[in-house]
C-alpha cells in the first residue's frame, strides 16, 4: 500500500472515530434547528447592513452603535443555543484531533520517531495569537 492509498485509510478511520461522528450530528441538529437558522440569517443579515452603512459616504455612527449593539445580541443568542453549544464543543475535540493527527505527519517527516511524536500545546505568552488552551 502506498502513501496515498494509507492516507486514504486514515481518511476513513477519521469518519468512523467518535469526535467525527459528532461534530456530524452536532452540525445537522443545527442545520434542523430552525430557531438557530434564523438568528444565524438575522446575524448575516445585520453584519451586511453594518458592512453597508459603513461602506457608505455618510456613515451614520449611531447607527453603526445600534447596528453593533443588535449584532452582538444575535450573537449572544446563538452562542447560548443548546445545538450551537454542543457543536462547539463537538468541534473542538474534533480539532483537538487533527491537531495531534497533523503534528504525528509533520513531525515525521521532520524525522521524528512517529511513535512518540505527538502534539504538545505551547503558550507563547502573547494572549493577543493565542486561540484559548486546549
Amino acid at each position: 500500500m502506498n502513501i496515498i492509498e494509507m492516507t486514504r485509510e486514515l481518511g476513513k478511520a477519521i469518519q468512523q472515530d467518535d469526535r467525527y461522528l459528532n461534530m456530524q450530528l452536532a452540525s445537522q441538529n443545527c442545520e434542523d434547528d430552525q430557531q438557530l437558522q434564523d438568528l444565524i440569517g438575522d446575524f448575516n443579515l445585520k453584519r451586511l447592513a453594518i458592512n453597508n452603512e459603513a461602506s457608505g459616504e455618510n456613515a451614520d455612527e449611531e447607527k453603526l452603535r445600534t447596528l453593533n449593539e443588535e449584532l452582538r445580541h444575535v450573537y449572544a443568542e446563538i452562542m447560548k443555543n443548546p445545538n450551537m453549544t454542543a457543536y462547539n464543543v463537538a468541534r473542538e475535540e474534533m480539532d483537538g484531533l487533527m491537531k495531534r493527527v497533523t503534528a504525528i505527519i509533520t513531525k515525521s517527516v521532520e524525522g521524528e520517531d512517529p511513535a512518540t511524536a505527538d502534539y504538545e500545546e505551547s503558550c507563547t505568552g502573547s494572549c493577543a495569537t493565542c486561540g484559548g488552551c486546549h
